[in-house]
């Protein structure tokens, strides 16, 4: 860069579009902040679910279950606190501490995930299009099995996350920029 093209970058605004950007593109830090956002609180939720059942390792499901409807004022009768007594009757401490672990584990790829794209980490681009793009087939088997709106929600959810990063890399490919722009890239004589 000559002295001129340092000088104009630093006195350009942040809201003046790089040399070949576009002005319109305001978007495309906001998306990435909302994609953050949403694998950092993923990323919470599930650590907060793996630290309540580690909790539950060495205590009586079903009480806890009734204490919490207790709690909340659920009508002890209630069909939903029946079916989840159900489900958490075949829970023992085995599974209980699978789930812990796979919870920890998903948990720290989705707070990597929204902490390396909070800060706009190019791996984080790529690790987020790969780890998410792993889990839209079983997504897309679950959703086959049963159809419920929050698993169209989280799948389409997905789905717009893949896209939209991937769309991000291959606007912003140092080749694909460098085209753009009238130049072309002609490496240093020895």
């Amino acid at each position: 860069m000559t002295r001129n093209n340092i000088m104009g970058y630093f006195r350009r605004t942040p809201h003046q579009p790089k040399e070949g950007g576009s002005a319109g593109h305001e978007t495309g830090p906001r998306a990435l902040w909302l994609i953050a956002a949403y694998k950092l609180f993923k990323g919470v939720v599930l650590f907060a679910a793996g630290v309540g059942a580690v909790k539950l390792l060495h205590r009586n499901i079903s009480f806890e279950v009734e204490r919490w409807a207790d709690l909340f004022r659920v009508d002890p009768n209630n069909h939903y606190i029946h079916r989840l007594l159900e489900r958490f009757s075949i829970v023992d401490a085995r599974k209980l501490k699978e789930f812990s672990v796979g919870t920890f584990i998903y948990s720290a790829l989705q707070l990597t995930e929204g902490t390396g794209l909070l800060l706009g980490k190019s791996w984080a681009k790529y690790f987020t299009i790969t780890s998410t793009s792993v889990f839209i087939p079983l997504e897309v088997y679950e959703l086959a099995k049963r159809v419920s709106s929050p698993r169209l929600a989280v799948l389409l959810i997905n789905i717009a996350v893949v896209a939209y990063l991937a769309n991000e890399l291959w606007r912003t490919a140092p080749a694909r920029v460098k085209r753009s722009a009238g130049r072309r890239f002609i490496p240093p004589s020895p």
